[in-house]
């Protein structure tokens, strides 16, 4: 079980050099009252960022039913030359096997694209055995993981560019 004291993200700089990015982001529809925090402090982080580099970025959001839907949006966004795709989605745990397939083909896709496309493809999905604990981690006690995904995905960015500037 997650606390607020196990494992947290990196703190997001605002000293990223990252040059001029498209970030798309695809949020699921099922559990929406779920993924719409997730979406909200997603847009929140790259806002900050944008007011502080100015120009630098923008960001377009796709919609999809479910989360088993968010790989193909995302392999459609980088056809289409974003620098880097946030996925966000919600799967709780039912009674059935379900969860675990929706979570595994979900997870497969997403890093299957950062493979195949050599950018990230960040994983913003969470995957629970309850609604509170969704809760919990979309902008309730555990934070929002939405903006942390926003934040991994700035991070991961300024890492290929600092990549590309040691050439």
């Amino acid at each position: 079980m997650a606390t607020s004291l196990s494992f947290s993200a990196p703190k997001l700089t605002t000293n990223l050099s990252i040059g001029e990015v498209r970030i798309g982001i695809v949020v699921s529809l099922w559990n929406g009252h779920i993924t719409s925090n997730l979406l909200e402090g997603a847009t929140k982080t790259l806002n900050t960022f944008k007011e502080t580099h100015p120009h630098q970025i923008t960001y377009d959001i796709i919609q999809v039913p479910g989360a088993f839907e968010i790989p193909i949006a995302a392999q459609w966004l980088f056809e289409e030359n974003y620098n880097a795709v946030i996925c966000l989605g919600c799967v709780i745990k039912g009674d059935t096997p379900h969860f675990d397939y929706v979570c595994s083909a979900v997870t497969d896709g997403v890093n299957n694209l950062s493979l195949k496309f050599s950018k990230p493809c960040i994983y913003g999905v969470i995957t629970t055995n309850t609604n509170e604990q969704a809760e919990d981690r979309a902008g309730g006690k555990l934070g929002n993981k939405g903006s942390e995904a926003a934040e991994a995905a700035l991070w991961m960015l300024e890492t290929k560019y600092n990549i590309k500037q040691t050439k």
